[in-house]
């Protein structure tokens, strides 16, 4: 989430020094990229839990560092961030804004699936999945470790540029630890190391709150509420929904909604042929 509100404010700021809104948010992706460098060449040489530590010690310097920066994030005030436009035309409604967001997932998947047929995204699938076999095979274990934070990064910042101009509003309060958990929950649910899974885990969990909600506000002061007194707790619904999900997808379905998407698939193009 810091690394997502580092891309937010950049952006705002590349923004109102007069650069397009449209140019401004792969600046600010890169801009974020040499942040995620700076804080990927120290944890480099790190794994397992020290690594996880390290990660979070870079959420924390970069929260500080905006309620600090005042020239950069606004401070408590926060900033306020323009709408794209594209010859003339504001792409100021959430209509239009779509289309806008739509590009960038799609030449993002795109990059990210050829990447990983690359020598780097073998080579980082290697360190991944075992990394002293790794090593044995000559793969430079903290130049792809380092790479790995530059390239999360850059998509991470990508992500909050579109989010401020999207909100037209950024603020230090928005990007907090239970952000990064968010992130994590969808990453889980979609599927760990599946690029597909990446898409499906973020469908889920945006579309899984409103689901709940809709069907909480269907439950209130009907039968079914008077007759197990649920009351105000059925408004807890969504957040409870959410932890029970994360929990049930580590248990039951550990390679996330990837997995049964690849099963589908399977499926679809096998069928009526078992063989």
């Amino acid at each position: 989430a810091a690394f997502f509100g580092f891309g937010a404010f950049a952006s705002a700021g590349f923004a109102d020094l007069g650069v397009p809104v449209l140019l401004a948010m792969p600046l600010a992706a890169l801009a974020t990229t040499a942040v995620g460098l700076v804080f990927g060449l120290p944890a480099a040489r790190l794994k397992g839990l020290y690594l996880v530590i390290a990660t979070l010690a870079a959420q924390f310097i970069l929260e500080d560092f905006f309620a600090r920066a005042q020239w950069f994030s606004g401070g408590v005030a926060g900033r306020v961030t323009d709408a794209p436009n594209l010859f003339g035309v504001a792409l100021d409604t959430d209509a239009r804004y779509f289309y806008v967001v739509l590009l960038w997932v799609v030449l993002s998947f795109c990059a990210v699936a050829n990447l990983v047929r690359t020598r780097d995204g073998r080579a980082l699938i290697a360190v991944r999945d075992h990394y002293l076999s790794a090593e044995m095979m000559g793969v430079d274990l903290a130049y792809y470790r380092t790479l790995s934070f530059g390239i999360a990064s850059f998509f991470a910042g990508l992500g909050g540029a579109l989010y401020a101009h999207y909100l037209r509003f950024v603020s230090v309060e928005a990007f907090t630890i239970l952000f990064s958990i968010q992130f994590l929950a969808m990453v889980i649910i979609g599927g760990l190391g599946s690029v597909m899974g990446s898409l499906l885990g973020t469908c889920f969990m945006v579309l899984l709150p409103e689901v709940v909600q809709a069907v909480a506000d269907a439950l209130q002061g009907g039968a079914i509420d008077r007759a197990l007194k649920l009351g105000s707790s059925i408004a807890f619904l969504r957040e409870m929904t959410i932890g029970a999900a994360i929990i049930l997808f580590l248990v039951f379905e550990p390679e996330g909604l990837a997995r049964r998407w690849r099963l589908i698939k399977a499926y679809w193009k096998l069928y009526p042929y078992s063989y």
